[in-house]
């Protein structure tokens, strides 16, 4: 059955950074978790769930809340993972637990061609029997799921697309849940562009459990509101792991990501099949309200590792190990109102960082992103990057506000998008005639403002990175600046009006931190490097509390 002819095309976004600027210089979920069936065959990744939710229940509020921006006391040890949290490609004790006989009153769906199967009974339970399943070969066919309809696996339950079928599981249903499955092949080579493979409509109230996802063409899993990514194996597609984005006016509320295992993704490298195009990664996120991101093991993507991008707001990123992908190993973009908590960053833009000398490749990247209160949800008062472990980076922490960049501007890669700040604030409205007087002058920017960097822990040792970690090719920085404004011809903030306010003005600081390694300072403009002692001295008094070891870090 065809459900969709043309594809769900998110915006674009910003694709390689350093790349598009240099040429434009020229909620605290109220729902923890989804209300999914607990199967009696996979009992024991339910009560884990359980666990996990009732932890966050009772420490929520120590665990979850924002640091102090005002704490000047003893250094704390930051807390990321010692390892992965979360081993589950290829890990039969988490994926291999389905029913070996067909629970009772569920439909037995037996291996080969399953392209008669009446798929769309609500309510009903399928039970795929071991072995291959396949939906025959037409491009758009596909499983259309009913409303609360159940899909679980027998160990050895396969459903193959054979390079045939564009999606696997697709509709408008919702309250999904599918679990136990490994679905695969999906696509053909470059194909599903901005589409995902599960969930292909980005359907509310999915639950996708226990299950392999992999090497299939655009994302593998689409993510809705309401939906929630669990002990998943995403691995090797050809765009991403998932793309949490839905169609409309606005996006997805309230997913929860929670011990997936996200690796090897944008296998087709569509930056390179088409240029700043913002479109890749092991998970990107588009104008996402309320997420929480916690105890993943993301590694190994060809791109950035997770990517939220234009208006996501009230995310929190808690105890995931973040490693090894090509570039930044997390990306906030454009986007409001966030907690990164408790991560490991290990090895990240190792590929990409040596491509793009004069602009530092970090391993968390905040572009035009902060907190403010005006944008309903939490976290609205400080973001927070605090208690993280960071360990042989192309780079730390970067905090960079765009002068070019804002509501209108032709500079916005993100098309359509503007600021949530207030409701006069539109795409029409920060024209030429009223983007220099209030409120447009500042409310038609996103800001890169409120943000504390505290209680991390940063090592550094450029032997361990390579020959082409050097101070020349920007490897092992830390910084908060912008570049010097020069565009629109309309624009009000040329100059160096943009690096003033991100430096000094906005409330972004650095304090109680860690250094082990020769870590060295990008502030107020873009190529503006410093030492240690400057970046501690005014005017920029930055990191008070923290310490220097110049020797490499362990």
């Amino acid at each position: 059955m065809r459900v969709s002819s043309s594809p769900a095309t998110p915006p674009k976004g910003t694709g390689r950074h350093a790349q598009r600027e240099a040429a434009e210089r020229s909620a605290w979920l109220p729902r923890l978790m989804s209300e999914a069936r607990v199967h009696r065959w996979h009992i024991a990744g339910a009560l884990a769930v359980c666990v996990l939710a009732t932890l966050i229940g009772l420490l929520g509020p120590a665990w979850l809340a924002p640091q102090n921006d005002n704490f000047t006391g003893p250094h704390i040890t930051a807390a990321g993972p010692a390892s992965p949290p979360a081993r589950v490609c290829g890990n039969r004790a988490v994926l291999g637990g389905g029913p070996s006989a067909a629970p009772a009153g569920a439909i037995v769906v037996p291996a080969g061609d399953n392209a008669s199967v009446a798929w769309g009974r609500p309510r009903a339970t399928y039970w795929l029997a071991p072995g291959t399943h396949t939906l025959g070969a037409g491009q758009y066919a596909q499983i259309i799921p009913g409303r609360g309809a159940t899909l679980v696996g027998a160990p050895g339950a396969v459903l193959d697309g054979q390079h045939l079928n564009f999606y696997a599981i697709g509709g408008y249903a919702a309250d999904v849940t599918i679990s136990h499955l490994t679905v695969r092949n999906f696509g053909p080579v470059g194909g599903n562009n901005n589409e995902g493979v599960v969930n292909h409509n980005s359907s509310a109230g999915w639950t996708i459990t226990h299950s392999t996802v992999a090497d299939n063409a655009g994302a593998g899993v689409m993510v809705g509101s309401r939906d929630t990514l669990e002990w998943d194996c995403l691995q090797n597609n050809q765009q991403y792991g998932f793309n949490a984005y839905a169609p409309g006016p606005s996006g997805p509320t309230n997913i929860i990501i929670s011990h997936n295992e996200i690796a090897g993704n944008d296998t087709y490298n569509w930056e390179q099949h088409d240029p700043g195009c913002g479109c890749t990664g092991g998970g990107k996120f588009w104008d996402v309200n309320g997420a929480v991101i916690t105890s993943n093991w993301v590694h190994g993507n060809h791109s950035v590792g997770l990517w939220a991008d234009s208006n996501n707001r009230g995310f929190a990123f808690v105890g995931n190990y973040i490693a090894n992908n090509f570039a930044t190993g997390l990306t906030y973009e454009i986007s409001y109102n966030a907690l990164i908590k408790n991560n490991t960053f290990l090895r990240n833009g190792l590929e990409e960082g040596p491509k793009n000398p004069g602009f530092p490749t970090g391993a968390i990247y905040l572009s035009e992103s902060g907190s403010d209160r005006r944008v309903p949800g939490k976290y609205g008062s400080t973001f927070a990057i605090t208690g993280n472990t960071f360990t042989d980076n192309w780079g730390g922490v970067i905090l960079w506000e765009n002068s070019n960049r804002f509501c209108a501007s032709p500079s916005n890669t993100s098309t359509g998008f503007c600021t949530l700040v207030n409701k006069i604030i539109t795409v029409h409205s920060c024209n030429p005639a009223n983007i220099a007087r209030e409120p447009y002058y500042d409310d038609c920017r996103w800001k890169t403002q409120n943000v504390a960097v505290d209680r991390n822990v940063f090592n550094f040792d450029p032997a361990r990175l390579g020959k082409a970690c050097t101070a020349q090719t920007d490897c092992g920085y830390q910084g908060v600046f912008s570049e010097y404004g020069t565009y629109p011809s309309w624009s009000p903030y040329k100059g160096s009006t943009v690096g003033q306010h991100i430096t000094f003005r906005q409330n972004n600081h650095f304090f109680d931190n860690a250094y082990n390694g020769p870590w060295q300072f990008m502030a107020y403009q873009q190529g503006t490097t410093m030492s240690w002692d400057t970046w501690q001295d005014a005017p920029y008094n930055e990191d008070r509390g923290s310490t220097m070891n110049p020797v490499a870090g362990p």
